[in-house]
């Protein structure tokens, strides 16, 4: 008779959700500055290349290991980059059609600007930093023509 499979044991699942809990609370954001940069399926130069970014293109580090950082972008692609690809320059992109960027934190300020999807803004000011008046929920960003403003962060992807 067949040995049937064992089902997924409760206390492996407890185990793997705290574990990505533990990993999505402690999310860091950086922007790749390198053009081209390379993301692979494997931490080695040999393994196979998956995508070319364009400069400033924020990811979400996952883990770090012996100069390779494996990353996820704002389209949920994972891969490995070669640390040394990575700056601490923040950037943000827009995830939402159209981001409307506003003169100030509030829903009736006026319009500073839309930016589209998949447009990169320049974090203006540290969202966490004590000095930051932003209210929550709201990030101040700078487009690369000048134009500042504040934005909502379910708008963009990077922080």
């Amino acid at each position: 008779m067949p040995r049937r499979a064992r089902p997924f044991a409760p206390r492996a699942a407890v185990v793997a959700a705290a574990l990505a809990a533990a990993v999505a609370h402690a999310a860091e954001f950086r922007a790749s500055v390198e053009a081209p940069t390379l993301l692979y399926d494997a931490p080695s130069a040999r393994a196979r290349p998956l995508f070319v970014y364009g400069r400033d293109v924020p990811f979400e580090v996952l883990v770090s290991v012996e100069g390779w950082t494996k990353v996820r972008d704002a389209g949920g692609a994972i891969g490995w980059i070669a640390a040394k690809g990575l700056a601490d320059r923040r950037t943000l992109v827009v995830r939402v059609p159209v981001a409307e960027v506003r003169a100030t934190p509030d829903d009736a300020a006026p319009l500073a600007f839309r930016a589209e999807q998949n447009v990169l803004l320049e974090l203006a000011e540290p969202a966490t930093s004590p000095a930051t008046t932003v209210a929550p929920g709201w990030v101040k960003v700078r487009h690369r023509d000048g134009q500042t403003g504040f934005v909502r962060l379910p708008q963009v992807f990077g922080l």
